[in-house]
């Protein structure tokens, strides 16, 4: 099986091309024309060229249109299905013949036979030793695991080749390979990340910013182990109502494990421990300044992380996302890449027509409802002193704070509400700054979703899908210089720009969650990588306690703490404000066995077909992208192409799909 390719790129294409085997199998396309097979090993600058050519296959993970995420569940929403393929997987649209962009097995495999095949014939590069080559090894592990996991999140349980370079010209049964269970299929790749830590360097320097390093493959790490633990894959209930039928054809055996093991719950702990104990990582804080809100009373005025008393809740949480803070020396990333796609994504939080974005994304109101109150109560338990009221509009006094500006005018609803919900959503009558721009009429203006407003219905009714359905953007990664324009043509947004930014794909907010989480689940004692966990309260206060205090939250109290589901609803909905739009809830609600729960309450938001009063009653979306979303528990995994399924007899395909 370890067998080396040794024909030139163009004879392995004329090979290919008469050959019948499987597609993710074949080695056709895989090597770049600039070289020739043999050429690639002559010396470390040939080699080193091809190897970093090969993350280049992996999609930008800021670019949100043609990916599983945030539309594709029930924190954002839009009716431009064109452009968001999303919107088509959620309506049941995605079949095994009709996959649309979902298709990365083939892609993912192909990065998978380049590493095995750079990692079978690097030695003959001579002059790559030492540490470059033990760095260039540890990068390989990263890419080849980092494929895996990409087609786990997909796919489920995958085809695992090891270090295996697949020949060319075999029969078909060469290519006949079963997939792994879930838990082979977790276990390995979590394996290959560590040894891919091991070997990679601690960090990056500045300018190579967005390159992977051993934090980031412990991140994956704990993610998947995170996933792997949890109720869906991890037997109990949800495992066994979802996939207690499915079993590999050729042995019987349950794709996805039927018997509960709590130990799986300190893995994913132990994991986290271990990137918390490197002590490289810390969540990002900006000082207090003297525009810094008071805190509420019930917050800790302790120096964080202790407390908020020395920090900017509104800045330390937002200036991350819009460009404001120097990404490439963010201490909160583990792994995260410039994003020319979050950029492209952003323009379509901006109202169309006189304000040149799209207008295409809507929160749901789920989401805004999450959000906390200023003092950490929730909407539903809101206090005297800062009550959340749906009464009317606030008419009070502008208030600025940390360089954003609550207008006076705007719905009492969303006045008092936690500095994570300013940070991440425009609501109608938010205040939109683009100081960028150096037409003055065009800077500082507040947005009206109602029907009649500058960002409603009515404004753009010669293009009905460029509006917001919901009545809420996501503001997220929107800086208040950003502003959109096309100068000399009319728009009358000269000078606009928008500041560079780059996407979190896992952040040290995401790994303290996480580690609470995998904590809470515990009912007893478990030794793993030299860590003794257990459900131990106080530690997990301490590490909860800094993402809300990093926003001017309150900490935990004692009875929430006590009660280990009274804690695990709070972490799902932490989850949920803190990681908005980050790649976390779609996965989130399917791992803990709640997708067909979610998914089937309606998508609602304001009433965008009225004005005044009216506009703000809470709606199901009247769309009929929104009446035909589709819950079906085949929609938990994506079905792998027909085409691959028909060539390999041994390899099933997902639950619910037709083959």
């Amino acid at each position: 099986m370890k067998n080396i390719v040794k024909h030139t790129l163009a004879c392995a294409c004329v090979v290919i091309l008469t050959m019948t085997s499987c597609n993710y199998l074949d080695v056709a396309d895989n090597f770049e024309e600039a070289f020739k097979y043999d050429s690639i090993w002559i010396n470390k600058t040939n080699l080193q060229r091809y190897v970093w050519n090969i993350p280049t296959a992996f999609p930008d993970e800021g670019y949100k249109f043609d990916k599983l995420g945030s539309f594709a569940c029930d924190e954002a929403f839009s009716i431009m299905i064109s452009d968001y393929t999303a919107l088509d997987y959620v309506q049941g649209n995605i079949t095994p013949t009709n996959l649309r962009a979902f298709n990365i097995w083939n892609s993912m495999y192909i990065i998978v036979r380049k590493v095995n095949t750079v990692l079978a014939n690097m030695d003959k590069a001579t002059d790559l030793v030492g540490r470059e080559k033990k760095e260039l090894t540890g990068y390989l592990y990263f890419m080849r695991a980092y494929a895996y996991y990409r087609l786990i999140t997909y796919y489920g349980p995958i085809v695992i080749l090891d270090d295996n370079v697949m020949e060319t010209n075999e029969s078909e049964e060469y290519y006949d390979l079963p997939r792994s269970t879930f838990d082979e299929s977790v276990d390995y790749v979590c394996g290959e990340l560590e040894k891919a830590a091991e070997l990679m360097p601690d960090e990056v320097t500045p300018s190579f910013f967005g390159r992977p390093f051993a934090g980031s493959a412990l991140g994956l790490s704990a993610r998947l182990r995170l996933i792997q633990a949890s109720p869906l894959w991890n037997g109990g209930s949800a495992a066994r109502r979802t996939y207690g039928a499915w079993k590999r054809s050729i042995d019987g055996v349950n794709y996805v494990s039927q018997q509960y093991d709590e130990r799986k719950w300190a893995e994913a702990a132990a994991v986290c421990k271990q990137i918390i104990d490197s002590g490289i990582f810390s969540l990002h804080t900006v000082n207090r300044m003297p525009d810094t809100a008071p805190l509420p009373p019930n917050v800790s005025q302790d120096n964080f992380p202790l407390g908020a008393g020395d920090i900017d809740p509104f800045r330390s949480y937002a200036d991350m996302f819009t460009g404001e803070s120097p990404f490439a020396r963010n201490p909160e990333y583990l792994w995260a890449q410039k994003s020319s796609g979050l950029e492209n994504y952003s323009r379509h939080a901006f109202p169309y027509e006189t304000y040149n974005g799209y207008g295409t994304v809507a929160v749901p109101q789920k989401v805004i409802d999450a959000y906390r109150m200023i003092d950490g109560r929730t909407i539903e338990n809101s206090s005297e002193e800062f009550p959340y009221q749906t009464d009317g509009i606030w008419n009070g006094r502008d208030i600025t704070f940390s360089g954003y500006t609550l207008k006076g005018n705007v719905h009492k609803m969303y006045v008092n509400r936690e500095m994570r919900f300013y940070a991440s959503i425009g609501f109608s009558g938010a205040h939109w700054p683009m100081l960028s721009t150096s037409n003055l009429s065009k800077r500082n203006i507040q947005f009206w979703y109602n029907l009649n407003g500058n960002a409603g219905k009515n404004t753009t009714r010669h293009l009905p899908y460029n509006v917001n359905t919901t009545g809420y953007s996501l503001k997220k990664f929107v800086h208040p210089e950003d502003s959109w324009g096309a100068p000399g043509q009319g728009t009358g947004y000269e000078n606009s720009r928008r500041l560079e930014k780059a996407y979190p794909i896992i952040r040290y907010a995401e790994i303290l969650l996480a580690y609470v989480e995998a904590l809470n689940n515990l009912t007893t004692t478990h030794s793993v990588k030299g860590y003794e966990l257990s459900r131990d309260v106080e530690e997990m206060r301490y590490y909860f306690n800094m993402v809300r205090y990093r926003v001017g939250l309150p900490g935990l109290t004692d009875a929430e703490l006590a009660s280990q589901e009274t804690m695990q609803e709070i972490i799902e909905r932490e989850r949920m404000v803190e990681l908005l739009h980050e790649n976390a809830r779609f996965w989130d609600v399917r791992r803990w066995g709640k997708y067909e729960i979610t998914e089937r309450e309606p998508i609602m938001g304001m009433n965008m077909d009225a004005d005044g009063l009216a506009y703000y009653s809470v709606v199901p979306v009247n769309q009929t992208v929104a009446r035909n979303r589709v819950v079906d528990k085949k929609l938990i995994l994506v079905p792998i192409d027909l085409n691959e399924i028909r060539k390999s007899p041994s390899m099933d395909q997902n639950p619910g799909y037709q083959y």
